[in-house]
């Protein structure tokens, strides 16, 4: 295993003049120097189902052919009775924004205006282009209010950047716990970045040039982009805190003419949410849901419809796909449900229907595996 390892490192994380070392459970490279470039194109899975039967010439970590029994759609292979193309009438999973990583990368890394998405700063703890004290956890929330603003679009998440300025001779090292809210909700309906585990980003720090600023990013890319509404952001730091100042509160006026006080400070200029959106049509989807529902709840042969039931196990499967990673052994995180919670206002015991009829369907008819995922709202 350890030589299988280091020659699957050697074949796929070794592009750009940057190293890493591959992850097979995760199919993802952990870049060596903390930069996600070490990463070639990783071939695809050639198995049984709705695994590959050969991966493509053209680009080798998409499916050249499926098979008997699916169909090749866009680089994957389903069922050969789903129409992903009808789904798009629900969610536009298909954007022209989908690039590719490299692409994707370059675009983030010139913080291009395509991918900015427009969010609402929330916060009772800072402001931003003003200095403050870190050494207390700060608290703040980027959000989209889609319910009452957007409510015809979902949204991706694709980056997140920062700049932020310190003092000179800042002793202050910034570190950041990053939640995110897929469709709204509490905060307990909110999963943590992982970063640096089973393959996730970390963020990556660059001092700008002729300043005590840096750029803060985290490239999340195709491979962990996923659905947000609210990202909140909880500061904390690390400081070698001068004598004179470790029994101080922290909690007085900002006072940039001491000199033990003005190492301490930072502030945040800028933040920003780079992504785009999905055109989503509730209503339409809010109709094939609620037609699962009733047909349940009113004890008939609930997948008679086999239309809907494969339409709405498509979108299922599509958004549960962009949940975030998850520890070997434990399932993802279920944001379908969220969905039906947040934006088609269903309550629990209709997304229990819902998820439940979905389940024996795929079981009993399509004869696949069980659905395992862990809740979140």
């Amino acid at each position: 295993m350890q030589w299988l390892n280091r020659v699957q490192s050697f074949l796929y994380c070794n592009e750009n003049g940057f190293w890493g070392t591959f992850l097979e459970s995760q199919r993802t490279c952990v870049c060596h120097t903390g930069v996600t470039l070490c990463q070639r194109p990783i071939p695809c899975v050639i198995g049984g189902n709705n695994s590959c039967a050969m991966c493509s010439l053209a680009n080798i970590s998409q499916c050249g052919s499926c098979n008997k029994g699916y169909k090749l759609y866009r680089g994957r292979c389903e069922p050969q009775n789903v129409d992903s193309e009808r789904s798009e009438q629900f969610i536009s999973f298909e954007t022209d924004l989908d690039f590719q990583d490299l692409e994707l990368k370059y675009l983030l890394q010139k913080m291009d205006s395509r991918l900015y998405i427009h969010t609402t700063f929330i916060s009772n703890e800072i402001r931003l282009e003003t200095f403050f004290d870190p050494r207390w956890r700060k608290r703040m929330s980027l959000t989209l209010k889609s319910n009452k603003n957007r409510m015809d679009y979902l949204h991706m998440i694709i980056g997140l950047s920062m700049k932020i300025c310190q003092m000179r001779n800042s002793s202050i090292d910034p570190m950041f716990f990053v939640y995110v809210n897929p469709f709204s909700g509490s905060h307990s309906e909110g999963w943590s970045m992982p970063f640096g585990e089973h393959g996730y980003p970390r963020w990556e720090k660059v001092r700008l040039q002729n300043s005590q600023c840096f750029n803060w990013t985290l490239l999340l890319g195709n491979r962990w982009k996923t659905f947000f509404e609210t990202v909140h952001i909880y500061l904390r730091s690390r400081a070698k805190i001068p004598t004179g100042l470790r029994n101080d509160t922290g909690q007085g006026p900002v006072d940039l003419g001491d000199p033990n006080k003005r190492q301490i400070y930072i502030k945040i200029s800028d933040i920003q949410v780079f992504g785009y959106s999905l055109r989503f049509n509730a209503d339409l989807l809010r109709s094939a849901v609620q037609q699962v529902n009733q047909s349940y709840t009113q004890g008939t042969q609930f997948y008679s419809s086999s239309s809907v039931m494969l339409l709405l196990l498509d979108i299922r499967d599509r958004i549960n796909r962009l949940a975030p990673p998850s520890a070997p052994g434990k399932p993802q995180l279920d944001l379908f449900s969220c969905m039906l919670k947040h934006r088609l206002k269903l309550n629990n015991s209709e997304m229990i229907r819902v998820n439940h009829a979905l389940d024996m369907y795929s079981t009993e008819i399509l004869k696949q595996s069980d659905h395992l995922t862990a809740k979140l709202c």
